[in-house]
């Protein structure tokens, strides 16, 4: 880190680790679950609102003017230009289902534009942190994208939404990449698969429907690790106004992005096989 904002990523390393440690009281005792409206499966459970809460109130005791916007409705304004995109338990369904891959979650924005992120994952007791100039690292130490220059020779992430699965065109992505790599990898944190294309552990990840609390940390260490992101398209990505992510280590990107481009009009398409015996 280049010390610009050490009070940023400090700060937001301690409030992270300590929604951390809730969380995995929570886990370790087991978890209630609710469901966010009718007939969906998107869940929310008692973890996720008294981590959101202890990261609110910490976050407002320390930076008094600025706002917030979290996952589970919380909403602060401020008074300055700085703004928080708190996701206080990426992988909650996961969470819910005692499976351990879940993360806190905390970006920065000044003016729109991220300059600090922190994930932490309490299960692998892994601290992931960026800043806007000043590289990306885990626990501490620098880490990078990956060298892998072929999408043949790459391993890839991504995820599916928790609700209204059948009308995201993703499992034709799923399908069609899996083929043309070494695999696809799907935990269900959106970001943590961004961290595990900063660090290297996959060389590209993509996703649709997701919000800026999923994505603002886990971009920025994309970047700072000399990795590359936009959307599906190859348009710049916004942290406020961008649904779909698309974030590689740059080296595969291109040829990535025209696979997903031929996908999307049908060119050169694998069928998928029946599941039928014949």
């Amino acid at each position: 880190m280049n010390g610009r904002h050490p009070d940023y990523i400090s700060t937001a390393s301690q409030i992270a680790r300590y929604a951390g440690t809730l969380l995995m009281e929570h886990f370790a005792r087991g978890v209630k679950t609710e469901y966010k409206g009718t007939g969906t499966v998107d869940i929310v459970t008692e973890a996720d609102r008294a981590s959101e809460k202890l990261i609110v109130e910490s976050l407002m005791e320390a930076f008094p003017s600025h706002g917030i916007v979290g996952e589970e409705g919380s909403r602060w304004q401020g008074s300055g230009e700085y703004l928080w995109y708190v996701d206080p338990l990426d992988g909650t369904t996961n969470f819910a289902h005692s499976f351990p891959v879940f993360c806190v979650s905390m970006g920065l924005a000044q003016k729109g534009e991220v300059i600090a992120g922190v994930i932490f994952d309490p299960t692998r007791n892994e601290l992931f942190a960026a800043e806007r100039g000043g590289g990306a690292t885990l626990n501490g130490e620098s880490i990078h994208v990956s060298k892998i220059t072929r999408l043949g020779e790459s391993l890839l992430g991504t995820g599916f939404p928790s609700k209204k699965r059948h009308l995201n065109p993703n499992i034709h992505f799923y399908y069609q990449l899996t083929l043309k790599t070494h695999g696809i990898r799907r935990p269900g944190s959106a970001a943590l698969d961004l961290s595990c294309v900063a660090s290297g552990r996959y060389d590209g990840y993509w996703e649709f429907n997701l919000n800026a609390w999923d994505t603002s940390a886990g971009v920025l260490l994309v970047q700072e690790a000399g990795g590359k992101v936009t959307h599906i398209d190859g348009s710049k990505f916004d942290v406020a106004a961008s649904r779909d992510v698309l974030a590689t280590n740059g080296a595969i990107h291109q040829e990535l992005m025209e696979e997903m481009q031929a996908i999307m009009q049908g060119r050169g398409l694998e069928e998928l096989p029946s599941p039928v015996r014949r």
